[in-house]
């Protein structure tokens, strides 16, 4: 276990260090957010009723502050601590160190969640504020949301980590990782809420993990969903954790195979 803590202090230093590019890279997320900020609002001026999909614009402005805020999470610090030793060949050194090579990775990606968390966190209340504000979550509501955004941090990992170890068979990242950010931006809501999508994408995004990164917790802060229907919803999200962590045991067994059978 101190192995472990010793790797997340290790990688917050390293967010210090690199803290110019970290914030550079917020920025993105923040000018998308902003872009989405300003075409929802568009939107809802001229909607009837002033809802959308059972939402005001109110309800809406927090939702996006919820993408914001799980979009940030594991930035792409994580991403090529996952990716760049498999591409490197450095992941040879690792296989003979007495860690987990899964566990390694966890821990290096919760030091730089620490630091992700404070930083996201200054710049949502700067991003409501410039839009007048936004719903908080009902006093009921605050814990599980609390727990379904915890729960956002293994659930993302087990994604980003499954995507870095195809490198074993891509050789290339970047591809790899446009494609996830793509599909889970999509997916999970983080664009458009799941319940505009049609039926049929409906369905599909509920039989996969991407509903657990934004449209989970930022229903849970809606108050859309309470009581025993957000434990379910959060009970899918530790689920989708096991079942990505399973996966990527496996994934990783195969990878070492192949690296081994290459004289990696």
């Amino acid at each position: 276990m101190r192995a472990y803590l010793t790797l997340a202090r290790m990688s917050w230093s390293t967010l210090l260090i690199y803290r110019g590019e970290f914030l550079l890279q917020l920025t993105g997320v923040v000018v998308q957010t902003v872009a989405l900020f300003a075409v929802w609002q568009a939107v809802f001026a001229g909607a009837a009723g002033g809802a959308v999909g059972g939402l005001s614009w109110e309800q809406m402005k927090g939702y996006l502050v919820v993408a914001f805020l799980t979009g940030a999470l594991l930035s792409s610090f994580t991403d090529a601590q996952i990716a760049g030793p498999v591409l490197h060949g450095t992941v040879a050194l690792d296989l003979v160190r007495p860690i987990d090579y899964q566990l390694s990775r966890f821990a290096l990606s919760l030091g730089y969640v620490v630091g992700e968390v404070l930083t996201v966190a200054v710049m949502a209340a700067t991003l409501v504020s410039a839009f007048g504000g936004a719903a908080l979550p009902a006093a009921g509501q605050a814990g599980l949301f609390l727990l379904s955004l915890l729960a956002v941090v293994p659930l993302k990992f087990g994604l980003v980590y499954l995507v870095g170890l195809l490198c074993f068979w891509t050789g290339n990242f970047h591809g790899l990782s446009l494609s996830r950010v793509a599909i889970t931006n999509i997916l999970s809501g983080a664009l458009v809420p799941i319940a505009l999508f049609p039926g049929w994408l409906q369905v599909v995004c509920q039989l996969s993990p991407f509903p657990g990164i934004v449209s989970t917790p930022a229903l849970i802060y809606l108050g859309q969903v309470r009581g025993a229907e957000a434990v379910t919803l959060i009970g899918v999200q530790l689920l989708w954790v096991v079942v990505l962590w399973g996966a990527a045991r496996l994934l990783w067994s195969a990878g070492v195979r192949r690296l081994t059978a290459h004289g990696g």
